[in-house]
């Protein structure tokens, strides 16, 4: 499939003149899996706009063990430190489902965002959803069960990607959750033993939806929830503002 900067959803929602603009000062890039795009500290050079890749965003403790606080896909960016004015940031962003994206210098973002006020409008609208999923996070590592934390997590996967089949190993999935492989292997045996999902050899399957977002604790919803009432009306808003 042949993508374009319209298939990330902030990118779709900008007016022509904005787009015809911006569009000129990106270059396509492929995200292979497991690529580190920045690590905790570093100094963001470029933003990144997601069109059918998903990129993590990962908490490094002192000893080196990770944990995810968020998902960017095609809703979004990654390097939104740059629109808080900070050139730098605290999370480590890894490649978590291979793709494609939208590559631009974050200077240049900066001189966008300072001269014209439609791409900032969007980006405050999409750092207010990240917020919350980043603070349900959160609280799901403290209340929920492994196999709660799992159906979250393949449920905001599935929301950033086209189609139902997830590009993911058991390991990886265990690494980000910050959980121990064994539980991330049990929790799956069940979801696969109720037909929920089928996996091999890396690939995640869902099969069923409805299952899996009944299975999933209350964190999933609400993060959608927010998402879907603020993004379709992204050109509204523009409109109105």
């Amino acid at each position: 499939m042949a993508f374009t900067p319209q298939h990330n959803h902030l990118l779709a929602a900008l007016s022509e003149a904005t787009q015809e603009r911006l569009f000129r000062l990106m270059e396509s890039v492929v995200l292979p899996q497991g690529k580190t795009i920045y690590e905790a500290g570093e100094i963001i050079s470029h933003v990144y706009f997601p069109v059918d890749s998903i990129i993590s965003l990962l908490h490094v403790m002192g000893n080196g063990d990770t944990a995810e606080i968020s998902v960017i896909g095609n809703e979004g960016l990654a390097g939104i430190s740059l629109f808080m004015g900070v050139e730098s940031t605290i999370s480590r962003a890894v490649v978590q489902s291979a793709g494609q994206a939208y590559r631009m210098q974050g200077k240049l973002l900066q001189e966008e965002l300072s001269h014209h006020g439609e791409l900032q409008m969007l980006i405050l609208r999409y750092a207010h959803t990240l917020i919350i999923q980043i603070s349900n996070t959160s609280l799901c590592y403290r209340y929920h069960s492994v196999p709660q934390q799992l159906c979250r997590y393949l449920l905001l996967s599935l929301d950033r990607l086209p189609g139902n089949r997830l590009a993911m190993t058991q390991k990886q999935i265990a690494d980000n959750l910050g959980v121990r492989r064994e539980g991330i292997t049990e929790a799956a045996g069940t979801l696969r033993r109720l037909g929920v999902i089928e996996y091999c050899r890396g690939h995640i399957t869902v099969l069923n939806r409805n299952m899996l977002e009944q299975l999933s604790c209350e964190c999933y919803a609400k993060v959608k929830q927010e998402t879907d009432r603020l993004m379709p009306g992204y050109r509204l808003a523009l409109a109105e503002g």
